[in-house]
């Protein structure tokens, strides 16, 4: 399927998708809430975004290449301009949902379950992050890091290692925030200079 519409038609208050075409499902009776111009956004790439039942995107928050986002048994909620990196896993379960605030970067091939990631959080690269753990405002999952399940990471504090032990003020908020606008900033670029060869 091709998608033929004007990249000026972009609106900057949808999330934007990286792969062609996405998969986007509803199941049963939920809905996957989003603008519809996203799916008009849509560019060539390498792999599939696949996005299932009930999962609502924010604004300005991008989804890339072979990210699953799976809410067939519970809601799964991404912030605004939030990135899900390639090949990261995020689902929940009828009795807990996954919530991911505004302003987070979750980082390459992390998988996600039934946990809470607040505003302007980082999940480092490989990264696990189990039921009922909660990622604080500000606080950082290092890469490869295991958070188990009821574990909370304090504002500020970094998660490093398996099981993930706790660095109490390790992170400067600045340092998230400035990674998060920069891939806010790859996707306008993206949708403006990605092209398809075939």
């Amino acid at each position: 399927m091709r998608f033929c519409c004007s990249l000026s038609s972009i609106s900057r208050t949808t999330p934007m998708f990286l792969a062609t075409p996405p998969l986007i499902v509803t199941l049963g009776s939920t809905l996957t809430r989003f603008n519809r111009l996203t799916l008009r956004s849509a560019m060539a790439s390498t792999g599939r975004t696949v996005v299932i039942g009930d999962v609502h995107i924010g604004a300005e928050s991008s989804i890339w290449p072979g990210a699953v986002l799976r809410g067939d048994y519970g809601r799964i909620t991404v912030g605004a301009r939030t990135s899900i990196q390639d090949g990261s896993v995020i689902h929940a379960t009828l009795e807990m949902p996954t919530h991911i605030g505004d302003g987070c970067v979750v980082g390459h091939l992390v998988h996600m379950e039934c946990c809470t990631v607040e505003d302007g959080a980082l999940v480092g690269s490989g990264s696990i992050v189990l039921h009922r753990a909660i990622v604080r405002k500000g606080a950082l999952v290092g890469a490869a890091a295991l958070v188990p399940n009821d574990m909370e990471v304090p504002s500020g504090a970094m998660a490093l290692g398996v099981p993930a032990r706790i660095r109490p003020d390790a992170v400067h908020p600045r340092m998230i925030e400035l990674n998060a606008e920069s891939y806010v900033q790859n996707t306008r670029r993206y949708l403006a200079e990605l092209r398809r060869i075939d």
